[in-house]
């Protein structure tokens, strides 16, 4: 998958995109590790007990110019995509508003 301007997660009817406010600071401020390539990575479990090592994954990666990003929803390995939206997983689907809910608050993504 390759970076894009805007992204969402497979089946979700909303799109993001970085917002102009987003830094390197804030990225890490909110639990992005840098990767050896210089990129910024979030994996975020969206299961109701985050101690699980089994359950679904958020999975968010910037660029490292702050410009693009991809952003998945896996299994917990992080080898597949996984389409929340096709099944009623009500819990996990509002996990994953209330947490970008959170970034767009804190000025990292905005709506596109």
């Amino acid at each position: 998958m390759a970076f894009q301007e805007k992204a969402t997660v497979l089946g979700a009817k909303t799109n993001y995109k970085l917002a102009p406010t987003a830094k390197k600071y804030t990225l890490r401020d909110n639990g992005f590790t840098e990767t050896s390539s210089g990129n910024f990575q979030l994996i975020r479990p969206l299961e109701a007990t985050p101690q699980s090592k089994e359950g679904l994954k958020l999975k968010i990666t910037v660029d490292k110019d702050i410009q693009k990003l991809k952003m998945s929803v896996t299994t917990a390995n992080g080898l597949k995509a996984v389409n929340i939206f096709k099944n009623k997983n009500e819990l996990i689907q509002e996990q994953f508003y209330f947490l970008m809910d959170a970034f767009i608050d804190r000025g990292l993504f905005e709506k596109a």
